[in-house]
């Protein structure tokens, strides 16, 4: 089989596994989807959503992020680690969101990019899950240890691993590949201990299956 049919396979299989597969952080609107991706680094997505909650009710929009006292937003998302860096990153992407964007945040790459402490990943999660546009793959650490061991690509960088997805993947599902991939890797495909004898794409993969 193939590189392109056998991913083709894994993509239907796993969507057979995961029917319910989706964005994994708690939000609302397109903003605090925004600022979880932020607080994700580096940080689970499970400790992520224990924050969340009270943060988005004591900062309800990007006006009220921007103007965050300094100290106060750091001791908010204190819990989920760096949050110095994370602490400027929001304000700086709110303080621009407000300046540019009318306190809406953009809904293409070009301008997300252009928001401090936001990258390709993080745009990609913003327009693939509050925007439902598929601009590109979101390339965490499941995405790169999976896509990798499962043979779709060799690369090792994000942006080279994302670019060999997009050719292999439709791009209807691009935002779900990834989704499918963090559940699988959650669930079977454990860094040191995958429990292959479980897994529904064993037969997909060069470690088990094709060679």
């Amino acid at each position: 089989m193939d590189l392109p049919s056998r991913t083709l396979a894994i993509l239907a299989n796993l969507k057979k596994e995961y029917p319910e597969a989706k964005c994994s952080l708690e939000h609302g609107n397109p903003l605090q989807l925004l600022v979880s991706t932020i607080l994700s680094a580096q940080c689970t997505d499970e400790r992520v959503n224990k924050v969340t909650p009270g943060l988005f009710r004591k900062y309800p929009d990007a006006g009220a992020f921007a103007g965050a006292r300094a100290g106060e937003l750091e001791a908010d998302i204190r819990s989920t680690g760096f949050f110095n860096n994370k602490a400027k990153s929001i304000r700086g992407a709110c303080r621009l969101i407000v300046e540019k964007h009318g306190g809406q945040v953009p809904d293409t790459m070009e301008e997300l990019l252009e928001l401090p402490g936001v990258a390709r990943k993080t745009a990609n999660v913003v327009l693939g899950n509050a925007f439902g546009k598929n601009e590109g793959v979101v390339v965490d650490t499941h995405v790169t240890r999976l896509s990798r061991r499962m043979g779709l690509t060799r690369q090792k960088s994000p942006e080279k691993i994302e670019k060999a997805l997009v050719k292999l993947v439709p791009r209807a599902d691009w935002a779900l590949f990834s989704h499918l991939l963090i559940h699988h890797g959650r669930a079977v495909c454990d860094a040191r201990s995958p429990r292959c004898d479980e897994c529904r794409i064993a037969a997909l993969c060069p470690k088990t299956g094709v060679k």
